[in-house]
């Protein structure tokens, strides 16, 4: 794996490219994937942040973390009409489903909603950014999948925060997960990276890069040259 520690890119605010190997923009004299993958580490910037992080056109952007890390919200700012999001298939529903109906009635109808959008958005070819909860590796083996049969490649965007940022982002949503399932958040989340750290990224990823929170708030732009 070839590591940009948190220094690399402090001299530029206007974002960070395509891992080296892949231009934002294809050439057919240039290799489809690069020959390692690639780990960037904007954590710890000091206010030194890049404003945007661009890919290459036609690939796939997970963005993974704890429950009220800010993933949603990151996504609705930065990723404008690329994001694919469990949470907004959600709300659609909660908007059209009576209020006496409880979520978990009608729950499997929404993750089938979720799925079956993705899925087109994967097989129309467009670059897409995907919410991930962390605990769906099943996801992240699919996603890979489609990016080889596309001849594009996959990438995870990882914000990394304290399980006590993550519990104040739920209570600021309104929508908290039970102690339960946030353990198992935790333990996916802290494996995916320790992995990246270490230099290891799920099967088929490209590049990793990690975020804190304030790397996170800083991005105005995740999208696709």
């Amino acid at each position: 794996m070839t590591l940009q520690p948190t220094g690399a890119y402090a001299a530029t605010s206007a974002g960070v490219s395509a891992p080296p190997g892949r231009s934002a923009v294809p050439s057919r004299a240039e290799p489809a994937m690069p020959c390692h993958p690639v780990l960037r580490d904007l954590r710890e910037r000091a206010g030194r942040s890049p404003r945007s992080l661009v890919f290459a056109a036609g690939d796939v952007v997970v963005v993974s973390g704890l429950p009220g890390s800010g993933k949603s919200t990151l996504m609705r700012r930065a990723a404008q009409g690329l994001g694919i999001d469990s949470q907004n298939t959600r709300d659609r529903w909660d908007a059209r489903a009576p209020r006496f109906l409880p979520y978990a009635v009608y729950r499997p109808l929404v993750r089938v909603a979720h799925y079956a959008g993705l899925r087109r958005a994967l097989r129309s070819g467009k670059s897409v950014v995907v919410h991930d909860c962390g605990t769906q590796a099943w996801v992240r083996r699919w996603l890979a999948r489609e990016t080889r049969r596309r001849g594009t490649s996959l990438h995870l965007v990882l914000l990394d925060v304290t399980p006590q940022v993550a519990r104040a982002g739920q209570r600021e949503r309104g929508r908290g997960v039970s102690g339960y399932a946030f353990a198992r958040h935790r333990r996916a989340v802290s494996r995916l990276v320790a992995d990246a750290e270490a230099g290891r990224l799920p099967r088929g990823c490209t590049s990793a890069v990690l975020l804190d929170r304030d790397a996170a708030g800083a991005l105005g732009r995740l999208g696709f040259g």
